[in-house]
């Protein structure tokens, strides 16, 4: 499963089946990542408490440990929008987090939103993005059935 060979300052998205879990490679082997204050390998990065979690710990892991059995891949796809830092400046500043508890926000702070601002300088989230539009689209659709429903029981009368 870890066959792949990120470089450093990589952002690795491990698919956790609902969502993707994000971390940054830093090099030998290890990512920094945003997980629940649990003492898990992974840190609970998978688990149903990391979601509703108010606070994240910076950890410092080995990637395979971290992705387990899950699906992952190397996604520095804005790179397209976005001028990554370089390298060190990524690795260095990730690094200089571990250990230090974050604010969490599935919406807000998330851990894709954590790898964003360490590549890029930016907290962005396109899973987050995404299902925001997801639900936009699905209560759009509510309403247009709604309104034909109402019309269709006003012509009925």
């Amino acid at each position: 499963m870890c066959d792949e060979k990120p470089q450093p300052g990589d952002l690795i998205e491990i698919f956790r089946g609902s969502y993707q879990h994000w971390a940054v490679y830093v090099g030998d082997g290890f990512v920094v990542h945003m997980a629940s204050p649990s003492g898990a390998p992974g840190g609970g990065s998978s688990s149903s408490k990391s979601i509703v979690a108010e606070k994240a710990l910076v950890k410092k892991e080995e990637l395979c440990s971290v992705v387990g059995t899950d699906r992952w891949r190397i996604n520095n796809s804005l790179d397209e929008k976005y001028e990554p830092h370089p390298a060190g400046v990524i690795v260095g500043e990730a690094c200089a987090l571990v250990g230090e508890e974050l604010p969490y926000g599935v919406f807000t702070g998330n851990c894709e939103h954590f790898a964003n601002v360490m590549r890029y300088g930016r907290a962005e989230s396109r899973q987050v993005r995404d299902a925001a539009l997801v639900v936009a689209v699905g209560v759009g659709a509510g309403l247009a059935l709604g309104a034909l429903s109402s019309r269709k029981n006003k012509n009925t009368k």
